[in-house]
């Protein structure tokens, strides 16, 4: 015990670090692995979809210009369409199939526009609930391993008989390692949440500006005129 009370390496206290510590470590391990997995993995996504959506918008842009809606409901644009093309998609069929009343046709575009923008936001979302949870939770959990292990640190002194500092150090850094651990687990998962969940807020504003101007694209040329979307 006394060389552990005198070796305040991170392998040194490993050494030391009983069971329930050791499980403690290994879940936030797993935790951060989780983490990390849904931060690459949305970052991935989120870069392939706006390029995409980014591209749909130019090649539609340029077909809705000529003002022939009919046009670019049958133009297939292929299934790298991003989420604006998946959402625009969607209006244009709900237009190829809708009736000739103009109102009915508008109000069937619209219906279509937004069940898929929610589907879109939906998606985009996937997995920032892993981080949520991951940021939240992490920080306790290495609290749970900190109170163990002061508890065992304390009946290690009980049963030694004898007190001091120098008698419950080892166990006190051996506890307190699991609340730096959990910290270090939550902060990134905690700022990536942030920023991912920033980025679907813009995404979502930018599909809703997009569904609006679409709409208004069917709504003029129903009556004569046309209008570009804006690129997402």
């Amino acid at each position: 015990m006394e060389s552990a009370a005198t070796d305040f390496s991170l392998a040194g206290i490993w050494a030391h670090t009983g069971p329930f510590a050791r499980s403690i470590i290994f879940a936030l391990a797993i935790m951060s692995v989780a983490s990390l997995v849904v931060m690459v993995e949305r970052m991935l996504v989120f870069r392939k979809t706006r390029k995409d959506s980014r591209n749909f918008a130019a090649k539609m842009g340029a077909i809705l210009a000529k003002g022939d809606l009919q046009q670019a409901a049958n133009t297939n644009m292929g299934k790298e369409i991003g989420h604006l093309g998946r959402v625009i998609g969607s209006g244009l069929t709900a237009y190829r199939i809708s009736p000739s009343d103009k109102d009915v046709a508008v109000e069937s575009v619209a219906r279509a526009l937004e069940r898929q923008a929610q589907r879109e936001v939906q998606s985009l979302k996937r997995g920032l609930g892993v981080l949520a949870t991951v940021g939240s939770t992490a920080p306790f959990v290495g609290l749970l391993g900190t109170t163990m292990g002061i508890v065992n640190a304390f009946q290690l002194m009980a049963a030694a008989g004898s007190g001091g500092l120098g008698t419950i150090s080892a166990g006190i850094a051996e506890a307190l390692i699991t609340t730096a651990f959990g910290l270090l687990v939550a902060i990134p998962a905690v700022m990536a949440y942030n920023f991912l969940s920033g980025w679907v807020d813009a995404r979502s504003v930018d599909i809703s500006e997009s569904s609006n101007e679409f709409l208004d694209v069917v709504a003029r040329n129903l009556g004569g005129g046309a209008q570009t979307p804006s690129q997402g």
